[in-house]
């Protein structure tokens, strides 16, 4: 039987713009969602994020919350994650950058002109199908 497995992303918003990424080489290629990946063996979600959001474009984060949990179910891929939520504080100043078969493209957005198509986790908490109610407009604030 196929189990769901646990992923984190996290939100590093920055002069009020979204730090994003374009999927390379893995679930998802194509869509843009923000770092994020699985939760290795003895990780805490935290360290996960800490480690991923450096592998993947390259920015220090200090630490990480849990701000929400979303259920992602990909049933042309039968995958399925229970994806951890977390925003970043303590971000470096870093140029965020891309690397080869995990990111095609990075970059800074407002909440009002992120680009598409989202990757499915991102799509569904922006639209508010967390299990713990989020706001995703508050990052914003």
């Amino acid at each position: 039987m196929e189990r769901a497995k646990v992923g984190t992303e996290v939100l590093i918003v920055r002069d009020g713009r979204l730090l994003m990424k374009c999927r390379d080489g893995a679930h998802g290629t194509g869509t843009w969602s923000v770092p994020g990946g699985h939760v290795e063996f003895g990780e805490t979600p935290e360290q996960t994020v800490i480690r991923e959001t450096m592998e993947e474009v390259g920015v220090t984060i200090d630490s990480a919350t849990l701000v929400a949990v979303t259920n992602d179910v990909f049933p042309e891929s039968g995958k399925h994650y229970v994806t951890l939520w977390l925003r970043a504080s303590g971000i470096g100043n870093e140029t965020p950058r891309t690397t080869p078969g995990e990111t095609s493209d990075v970059a800074w957005f407002k909440p009002d002109s992120l680009p598409s198509p989202l990757f499915t986790p991102l799509a569904d908490l922006i639209a508010g199908k967390s299990i713990i109610p989020f706001d995703f407009r508050s990052l914003f604030a």
